[in-house]
C-alpha cells in the first residue's frame, strides 16, 4: 500500500495543502498590519498639514515651547495612539509629545520624508523610522514647516505606535482571527478530500491496466530471468507497468530472435538435410538401378560388391534420419532423463571397448583415465553412454593416425568432470561457439572430408543440458580440442578402482 501510486499522490496532496495553508496563513498575518497601517496612512495624511496650518511651532529659527506643549496635551487628550516629533531641517529630534525614556533614536532619516512630500498619495504604504525602537519602520505623516520661504523642521508623525501594534496583535488572536482560521481549515480539508476523490476515480482505469499487467506477469508470460528484474512490490503502479512492459519486451524480443534464429536454422536445416541425404540416396539408386539392368552380365563378386555399398548408403541414410528423430525428441522435451546412480568409471572403461579396434587400426592411443576417488554418478545411464559415444567418435574423426584420445574423469567437490581429448586437427577460435550448433557444417574442411550434418555434438550438447550441464569445448588449430562437462555425484557412494588403461 505505501508504494502505490494512489498512496504516494495523497501524500504529496497532502503536503501541498499544508504548505498552501502554512504560506496563506503566514501571508496574511504579515499583510494584516500592513493593511492597517497604509489605510491609517491615507487616512491621516493631511493630519501633520492641518497641525502645522493650526499652530505657530517654529518661528523666526525659534521653537514655540507654549504652543508645542499646548498641542502635545491636545494629541494625547484626542488621540492617545499619536506620536508627534517635531524635527530640525536635518533630521533631529528637538521635541516630541513621548515619555523621555521612550525615545530611542535621536535622527530620523530624510528619504522617506521626502519622498511623502514628492508622492501626492499615489504609491502605497511609505515606511519611515520609529524613534520609540532603534531598527523599526512604521507609517507615518509629516508636513514641513516653514518661515520666511526658509525650512524651519518637520512635523512628524507616527500612526502606527506602540499601542496600535498591541491592540492589532489582540484582534490577530481574537475570536474572530480563530474563525477565519478554521474556515480556512476547512476549505483545505474540503479540497483535500474533493482531491482524493478525484485522483480515486481518475487512477481506476490505471490501476485496471497495472491489475492486468501484473496478472500477465504471474501468467508466467514473461520469463523468469525479467521477471527478477522487476520486483513490483516495491514499485508503485506506473513504475510496476514501465518495469513489466520493459520485461514483456524483452521476452518479445528474444521470441523475435528466436524465431529469426529458428527460421534461419530451418533453411540451413533444408540445404543440409538436402545435401547429405542426397548424396546417399543417388549412390544406393545408382546400385541398385545398375543391378536391376545388368543382373544378366555381372558377375557373383560384383554385384555383393554392389550390394555392399547400397546397404553402406541405407545404413548411413538410416544414421541421419535416426539422428535428426533424436534431435528433435530431445529439443521438444518428449525425452526426459531417467536418473540413478551408476558407476562412470565402469560405463567408460565398457566403451573403451568399443573404440578398440578402431583405435588399433588408426594406431592411435585410446586410454581412459581415472582418479580412485572417482564416485557415482546420479543421471541416465543410456543418454551419458550416447554423449561419450558421440564426443569419442567425434575425436576419431579429426585425429590423425598415431595420435592420442583420453578419456578421463576425476572428482571435482560434489560432482564428476568428464573430459575428452584428442591431439586432432584442433577447431579455430572463430568456429569454437558454433560447433555444437545444429547442422553446423565448417566452412573448409581440412582434409576435404565432409563431415555430414554435425548432429553428433548437437545431441550431446542436448543432453547434457538436460542434466543440468554444459557441454564445454577448448580447442587451438594443430593442438587438439577437449570437449569437458559435469555430473552431479551421488552423497557417500564411490565408485570402482579403476582398471588398466585401454
Amino acid at each position: 500500500m505505501f508504494h502505490s501510486l494512489y498512496f504516494k499522490l495523497v501524500v504529496v496532496l497532502f503536503t501541498l495543502f499544508i504548505l498552501i495553508g502554512a504560506v496563506f496563513l503566514a501571508v496574511a498575518m504579515y499583510t494584516a498590519p500592513m493593511y492597517q497601517q497604509e489605510v491609517s496612512q491615507r487616512l491621516n495624511r493631511d493630519l501633520a498639514t492641518y497641525i502645522v496650518n493650526e499652530h505657530v511651532l517654529v518661528e523666526d529659527g525659534r521653537v514655540r515651547r507654549d504652543n508645542l506643549g499646548e498641542l502635545f496635551r491636545n494629541v494625547m487628550t484626542i488621540n492617545p495612539s499619536l506620536e508627534l516629533y517635531l524635527l530640525d531641517p536635518d533630521g533631529q529630534v528637538v521635541a516630541h509629545s513621548m515619555p523621555r525614556d521612550r525615545v530611542k533614536r535621536r535622527w530620523i532619516s530624510l528619504a522617506p520624508i521626502r519622498t511623502f512630500l514628492a508622492d501626492g498619495g499615489e504609491r502605497g504604504l511609505i515606511m519611515g523610522d520609529d524613534p520609540s525602537f532603534e531598527d523599526r519602520q512604521t507609517g507615518f505623516t509629516v508636513a514641513p514647516i516653514d518661515f520666511g520661504n526658509e525650512r524651519q523642521g518637520y512635523i512628524y508623525a507616527i500612526l502606527g505606535s506602540e499601542k496600535i501594534t498591541h491592540v492589532t496583535d489582540l484582534l490577530q488572536r481574537s475570536l474572530i482571527m480563530k474563525w477565519s482560521l478554521g474556515a480556512v481549515v476547512i476549505a483545505l480539508v474540503f479540497a483535500f478530500v474533493a482531491g482524493l476523490v478525484m485522483f480515486f476515480f481518475l487512477m481506476r482505469k490505471l490501476r485496471l491496466l497495472s491489475t492486468a499487467m501484473q496478472q500477465f506477469k504471474a501468467a508466467n508470460l514473461v520469463p523468469e530471468d525479467t521477471a527478477a528484474d522487476c520486483d513490483t512490490e516495491s514499485l508503485d503502479e506506473i513504475e510496476a507497468m514501465a518495469a513489466t512492459f520493459e520485461a514483456m519486451a524483452r521476452r518479445i524480443q528474444q521470441q523475435v530472435d528466436g524465431l529469426r534464429e529458428a527460421e534461419s536454422l530451418r533453411r540451413e536445416l533444408v540445404a543440409n538435410v538436402s545435401h547429405d541425404l542426397r548424396t546417399p540416396l543417388a549412390s544406393l539408386s545408382g546400385f541398385l538401378e545398375t543391378l536391376q539392368l545388368k543382373a544378366d552380365t555381372l558377375g557373383a563378386d560384383e554385384k555383393q560388391a554392389y550390394l555392399r555399398i547400397a546397404c553402406d548408403n541405407a545404413a548411413r541414410l538410416r544414421s541421419l534420419v535416426e539422428e535428426l528423430f533424436e534431435l528433435a525428441k530431445l529439443d521438444a522435451n518428449e525425452v526426459q532423463p531417467q536418473r540413478e546412480q551408476f558407476s562412470l568409471a565402469e560405463l567408460a572403461f565398457d566403451l573403451s571397448h568399443q573404440f578398440h579396434l578402431r583405435a588399433r587400426e588408426k594406431q592411435i592411443d585410446f586410454r581412459v583415465v581415472a582418479d580412485e576417488t572417482v564416485p557415482f554418478v546420479v543421471a541416465d545411464v543410456g543418454m551419458i553412454e550416447r554423449v561419450l559415444e558421440n564426443l569419442i567418435d567425434n575425436s576419431f574423426k579429426h585425429t590423425p593416425d598415431h595420435g592420442r584420445i583420453e578419456l578421463q574423469l576425476s572428482a571435482r567437490s560434489g560432482q564428476v568432470e568428464i573430459a575428452v581429448s584428442d591431439t586432432g586437427e584442433g577447431i579455430a577460435r572463430d568456429e569454437l561457439p558454433h560447433v555444437t550448433r545444429r547442422f553446423y557444417r565448417k566452412p573448409a574442411p581440412v582434409d576435404g572430408v565432409d563431415d555430414g550434418l554435425g548432429l553428433g555434438l548437437a545431441i550431446a550438447s542436448r543432453i547434457v543440458e538436460l542434466h543440468g550441464s554444459e557441454l564445454v569445448v577448448d580447442s587451438a588449430l594443430s593442438e587438439g580440442t577437449v570437449f569437458r562437462f559435469t555430473l552431479p555425484a551421488s552423497p557417500g557412494q564411490e565408485g570402482p578402482r579403476p582398471r588398466a588403461d585401454s
